[in-house]
């Protein structure tokens, strides 16, 4: 249970009680959600036709939600995100798209530790600019 107290040697309030419960509640939920993705997943596996089927609607699904990424770049918004997204519902099926979304997120990685460096040198320059 939570350690949050009203004051000296008091119980922990209702408040955190029912935080621990939702968060416990919420752990055991996740794992048997997960528990039961595994054994539906490879119950479409054992058959031919259904595993093709679902292969079918990942690829769909996945080149869908890449395509709309791809569309969404120029624009306003979280484009990259959502192509990136897209790589990884195709990455949960198909290896060469595991390969491509691997890639693509060390890229992602090297972009943002480079506009990290060039905030970092334009904060500082403007630190160090006389105030007007």
């Amino acid at each position: 249970m939570s350690e949050e107290k009203t004051g000296a040697g008091q119980q922990p309030t209702v408040g955190a009680a029912a935080k621990d419960l939702g968060l416990a509640l919420g752990r055991a939920a996740g794992r048997t959600a997960g528990r039961a993705a595994r054994g539906t997943r490879e119950s479409i596996r054992r058959n031919p036709t259904a595993d093709r089927v679902y292969r079918a609607g990942v690829g769909v699904v996945g080149t869908g939600t890449v395509a709309l990424g791809v569309v969404m770049i120029p624009l306003p918004g979280p484009g990259a995100l959502v192509a990136l997204g897209g790589l990884g519902i195709l990455s949960s099926e198909f290896e060469g798209a595991k390969r491509a979304r691997v890639k693509a997120e060390g890229v992602a990685k090297s972009a943002l530790a480079k506009a990290g460096e060039v905030r970092d040198r334009r904060r500082a320059a403007r630190a160090a600019r006389p105030a007007s």
